[in-house]
């Protein structure tokens, strides 16, 4: 089974090109270089288009060329939401808009005191939307894996100054569940990824798109013990430079024991991701082996 270790495929020089692109001529040039750096991996990029092409065959049902088209506009896809996030907090002039559907329930949580959990995946681009949350009053934290390559994160600090939200980074000695804690206390937002695992952590396997799949338990034991409102979120490009975020109405998963609260949490949240995969298929951003299937 090909492992995923939370790094992506970008190099500082394709980091260096996209931004000298973008400060040059804008974002419609940088979009016309990515459909060629789309074309590449849509080409080269062998192990993960093996898997992207189980995923629209046998986890959808498309025809092999329906699968290839939703291929490439998937890698573009991916590179756009890259460029977008980029493009917002480097404050490079460009402007996006958005539908916000469910921000109200995050004004909820923030009046209630206690902070809250997003849980989210990778589909869709969550990170520009939680940029263009300023006006829910609180601060947003994003949880994620600290594995990109070191020069990647100091070149992209030194472009976007990364001040617009909190990166939580995963760690083995788990002091990012003592932020996560500290964050909630102070009546903070925290969204985490809930459909990768790394290999050798503790996961649960369910159905998902008709066949079982591992998803990472302990996101899910760790929301359940913080005993805050958790909702369900996302952000989806429907157009240039237009964005649709959702947000499932907040819940507290409590009054039963803690086991059954995460299959409850495990259950709503694979319902959702279910049903955002179907409306936006070429969205979902997952390059490695999900199913364990060659």
């Amino acid at each position: 089974m090909q492992k995923w270790d939370g790094k992506s495929k970008g190099t500082p020089l394709g980091y260096k090109i996209f931004i000298f692109t973008l400060r040059k001529g804008g974002i419609q040039p940088a979009y016309l270089l990515l459909r060629f750096v789309a074309f590449y991996y849509f080409l080269f990029s062998w192990k993960s288009s093996g898997n992207m092409l189980y995923y629209f065959q046998k986890r959808l049902g498309y025809s092999r060329l329906k699968s290839l088209v939703s291929l490439y506009k998937n890698y573009y896809l991916f590179g756009q939401t890259l460029i977008d996030k980029i493009v917002s907090m480097a404050n490079l002039g460009e402007k996006f808009t958005f539908n916000y559907e469910g921000e109200n329930y995050l004004h909820e949580i923030v009046e209630g005191g206690k902070g809250g959990l997003l849980l989210s995946a990778h589909i869709g681009n969550w990170e520009i939307a939680g940029f263009y949350l300023k006006r829910i009053n609180t601060k947003v934290n994003l949880v994620m894996l600290d594995a990109e390559s070191e020069n990647i994160k100091k070149y992209m600090q030194s472009v976007t100054g990364n001040k617009e939200f909190n990166v939580i980074a995963i760690k083995d000695d788990f002091s990012h569940v003592y932020q996560i804690y500290d964050a909630l206390k102070n009546n903070e937002l925290v969204c985490i990824h809930a459909d990768r695992f790394m290999e050798g952590s503790r996961s649960i396997e369910k159905n998902f798109l008709g066949k079982p799949a591992k998803f990472p338990e302990g996101v899910f034991h760790l929301a359940v013990l913080c005993q805050v409102p958790i909702s369900i979120v996302f952000a989806f490009k429907e157009s240039a430079r237009h964005y649709h975020f959702i947000a499932t109405p907040p819940k507290v998963y409590s009054g039963k024991s803690k086991d059954e609260s995460k299959l409850e949490l495990i259950n709503d949240y694979i319902e959702a991701l279910e049903d955002k995969i179907r409306r936006y298929p070429t969205h979902w951003f997952n390059y490695f082996n999900f199913w364990g299937e060659k």
